[in-house]
């Protein structure tokens, strides 16, 4: 494989220009598809990993010598103080890529037992041609979200882990809903992509603006249409809810499992059960999972033994699905680095809050209940949405139970 850019650095004769190994090491991470950049230091090195398809992977030893000038490079690129090394610092700064042009770039800077890290988020206005189809819905997900995104009040909350795709699904949305007619606001942590027509506060703590004061001022700008970056505690879950009852359209994030977790979690943030069941439209539960690399994709037996260790963790009527399926695997190419992945799909599952839900909502019911009352009435799980698209040959099997039970 050719020479990276920074291996190139590296190995020149001449003095090695810090300014230009951190703007090698961006451009590399950027042409590798990374979406962030961890620079660690360790007792007589300095290591960098690139996370590529969700999974990390090392990528360069530098030595110990010049860990303090990156990080100091790093520093004064976003505007941080170069002469603090006991706190945690975040920042962004914007790059040039020759092959794609202007990249923004996130940056956290901690202090470990070994001097400071820099975890580098690269921020690639990618994402902006996304909808619901091409982001992986089926035709009755995207019916539901539609409809839901079409009521004039009410809330659509996105659930799942860090870095499931929450935020790139709530962007689609909102792109899908800017109008000249529609005012819409967000109040973020940070502001990922800047989009034309809609009004972008960036939340910052240490002037008080936090997701609930924000909302408060929020409120009173007028808006149709509210995105919430985040409801991370009970203020921010009441004006929110408060919002959506009041005739906003708001739209956010929840750190939960999945889509029927979701409404007992508000009511652990103190939001009375039947605010809940008026104001919740939807709740969209989602994972990202790696694709299956197209250069290399080869058919893939499934054995017996690997169906009865499925049992269980499958509904009965997936399992007749994986019993009379083709599935495929990658198994590695120069394309995918020998990994027999490439690129990213989500999975997902979208709970419609009906009548039966409001009940049992209004009941108090466990996530378990409401979740059978979802399959019930039709939802698919994010595991059977999974293995629709493990038979589309798009993901494998080992990629769904991984994300799943991770």
């Amino acid at each position: 494989m050719p020479k990276t850019k920074v291996e190139g650095e590296l190995e020149s004769g001449k003095k090695i220009s810090i300014i230009d190994l951190v703007d090698a090491l961006i451009e590399d991470a950027y042409n590798s598809r990374a979406s962030d950049v961890h620079i660690d230091p360790e007792e007589k090195r300095l290591r960098v990993r690139l996370r590529i398809d969700g999974v990390l992977h090392d990528s360069f030893i530098f030595p110990e010598e010049i860990h303090s000038e990156i990080v100091t490079r790093i520093k004064v690129l976003s505007g941080l103080r170069t002469d603090e090394h006991q706190a945690a610092q975040d920042g962004r700064f914007r790059v040039n890529i020759k092959s794609f042009g202007p990249v923004d770039v996130r940056v956290s800077i901690t202090p470990t037992y070994y001097g400071e890290n820099a975890v580098l988020r690269i921020l690639a206005q990618k994402e902006e041609k996304f909808t619901l189809e091409t982001l992986g819905f089926n035709k009755e997900d995207q019916r539901k979200i539609e409809e839901a995104i079409k009521k004039p009040y009410g809330m659509i909350l996105s659930t799942g882990p860090t870095g499931s795709g929450k935020t790139t699904l709530l962007y689609t949305l909102i792109k899908k809903l800017n109008t000249p007619k529609v005012s819409i606001i967000t109040i973020e942590d940070p502001i990922e992509y800047a989009i034309n027509g809609i009004d972008q506060i960036q939340v910052n703590p240490r002037t008080g603006l936090t997701f609930a004061n924000g909302l408060r001022s929020i409120l009173r700008q007028d808006p149709n249409v509210i995105m919430v970056g985040e409801i991370r505690d009970e203020e921010a879950a009441g004006i929110a809810v408060n919002a959506a009852l009041t005739g906003h359209l708001l739209l956010s994030t929840l750190h939960t499992n999945d889509a029927a977790t979701t409404l007992p979690r508000l009511l652990d943030m103190k939001i009375e059960p039947f605010l809940i069941a008026s104001t919740v439209n939807v709740a969209i539960g989602q994972r990202l999972v790696r694709k299956i690399c197209s250069n290399c994709k080869d058919k893939k037996e499934i054995t017996e033994d690997e169906i009865k260790s499925l049992t269980g963790i499958l509904p009965e009527k997936t399992l007749l699905l994986v019993k009379n399926k083709n599935f495929y695997q990658g198994t590695g190419c120069d394309k995918c680095d020998q990994s027999g992945y490439y690129g990213r799909a989500s999975i997902y599952e979208v709970l419609e809050v009906d009548d039966d839900i409001r009940k049992a909502v209004i009941r108090k019911a466990d996530a378990s209940e409401i979740r059978e009352i979802a399959i019930k009435n039709g939802m698919t799980t994010m595991i059977e949405d999974g293995f629709q698209k493990a038979t589309d040959g798009i993901i494998t099997i080992e990629e769904i139970l991984r994300v799943i039970h991770e």
